[in-house]
């Protein structure tokens, strides 16, 4: 009955929807931040092979779960100038001629499974702010926008911006909102880090790092060390990539043209670091080199990530090994006690309760229902494995949901296939790193020997290739594979 949020319905956007069922579920108070895009990614369409990007207009029907929240509305600054004046031993720092963008909150509640908790995923919409240029025409196109699109074209300069400014918008907007709350309840932010914890998903919100200096240092005139220490103690960082060309980078003249508070304090952050490295390794070092945030021109957003997080996680055991033993060795060996694991689990109560019945009811029988809630009483299959009725019943179970799928291929395309073949299925993000290429290429490869070996032919037991993705819209070779 409900149109899917565009909100980031990848990985990402998975890993944060699990993330907010499941603390919901387990009683903890955690709350989201996103943006209120206006578009998805956008709906796909396939002609000739090729494919064709329509818009995701997910609000075009009310979004019933929503609630506005005007008073907690606050106005974010971009472009401008920074004047910093020293008096009485007192740092003053002055954002001039800055064009504002004010950030207007829907709260959408987080309900958890049958235990009367319900956190919030708060999402930002741009709106005008009080007061703006007078090239009102230009200003309101920007403030569009700034929320109208998940991911949108970062080929080009303006591209660039406009996802970096997206990034800012929400993660200062969210920062300053449980700043406003911690103040209120409080009186002060000398216990941030023992009342507050920001998960970074990726590096797309660490800008909440810098934000959290400005207001601890600009705002609340603290002392660059203890504001730092406040920082590292509230940050925790998730890496969801191991390789480097898929790692968030940001041109300088972007980011200081854009965010030029947000850059000297980046700066400041760099060059301490680099001098803390190198008090280690000695001047000139290479893994001086290797983790600074600043370099060649642009701002490495992991390296910002990491000095600026108390821990840093990768998604599955493999991936963290890998982090620690080659990718980010270097980060790692400096920073051993930051490292460490959390897989990249489901949401079971998701993606197993609401869509395989024939599972749940074989989890039932043999578990009992409160697996539901207790996903270790799994473990009561592990010593019936070899059990043949229940081997039987986990056949039935999967032809159940094959036929499933066959009925709405074919329902959806017009297409018949073989319920009693193997069917092998790739569905993610079109990327050249995802290895659909290579799939392709296996696909191949099998006809080739279908028919070409006889001895082949005989021995190979049916297979269905089924693939589902979408191609970022200026991911040429990406879409190139469509076809």
């Amino acid at each position: 009955m409900e149109t899917d949020a565009g909100l980031g319905n990848w990985g990402l956007g998975r890993l944060a929807a699990c993330f907010m069922d499941s603390v919901a579920s387990l009683g903890m108070p955690v709350h989201g931040n996103c943006i209120r895009y206006r578009y998805g990614f956008f709906e796909q369409g396939i002609k000739n092979g090729y494919q064709i990007e329509h818009p995701d207009r997910w609000l075009k029907d009310v979004h019933v779960w929503e609630i506005r929240k005007d008073k907690d509305a606050v106005e974010i600054p971009f472009y401008g100038n920074v004047e910093i004046e020293v008096n009485a031993g007192q740092l003053h720092v002055y954002h001039r001629n800055a064009e504002f963008v004010k950030a207007v909150p829907y709260d959408v509640p987080m309900i958890g499974a049958n235990n009367h908790v319900v956190n919030t995923l708060r999402l930002w919409s741009s709106e005008p702010a009080s007061t703006y240029p007078e090239d009102s025409f230009e200003y309101h196109r920007r403030i569009r926008e700034t929320s109208a699109m998940l991911y949108p074209n970062d080929s080009t300069d303006e591209g660039k911006e406009l996802r970096l400014k997206q990034q800012y918008f929400f993660s200062a907007a969210g920062v300053i909102s449980i700043i406003r709350k911690h103040k209120k309840t409080y009186g002060t932010l000398k216990n941030l880090d023992e009342k507050v914890c920001f998960h970074i998903n990726d590096t797309h919100p660490v800008l909440i790092i810098p934000e959290l200096m400005r207001i601890l240092v600009d705002e609340e005139h603290m002392e660059w060390e203890d504001a730092w220490k406040i920082v590292k103690n509230c940050c925790a960082y998730t890496n969801h990539t191991i390789l480097s060309e898929a790692l968030e980078k940001w041109p300088v003249h972007i980011f200081k043209k854009l965010l030029p508070r947000i850059y000297t304090i980046t700066e400041e952050i760099n060059r301490r670091l680099v001098l803390e490295i190198e008090m280690k390794y000695g001047n000139g070092a290479y893994q001086a080199y290797q983790m600074a945030i600043i370099k060649d021109n642009l701002i490495h957003m992991a390296p910002l990530a990491i000095a600026g997080s108390f821990s840093v996680n990768g998604v599955a055991k493999l991936h963290t090994e890998i982090l620690k033993t080659i990718e980010m060795k270097v980060f790692s060996d400096y920073y051993p006690h930051k490292f460490n694991n959390k897989t990249n689990g489901i949401t079971h109560r998701r993606w197993l309760y609401h869509s395989n019945p024939e599972l749940v009811k074989i989890l039932n029988d043999y578990c009992g229902p409160d697996w539901v809630k207790d996903m270790r009483l799994l473990e009561k299959l592990v010593p019936l494995s070899t059990d043949k009725t229940l081997q039987k019943q986990f056949d039935a179970m999967k032809l159940a949901r094959k036929k499933a799928l066959a009925k709405k291929i074919y329902d959806c395309q017009g297409v018949s296939i073989d319920v009693n073949s193997i069917f092998d299925i790739q569905v993610k993000r079109l990327h050249e790193y995802k290895r659909q290429l290579m799939n392709a290429l296996h696909i191949m490869h099998i006809y080739n020997r279908l028919k070409n070996e006889p001895e082949f032919k005989a021995s190979y037991y049916p297979h269905t290739f089924i693939f589902g993705a979408k191609s970022a819209p200026s991911y040429n070779f990406a879409k190139k594979l469509l076809n």
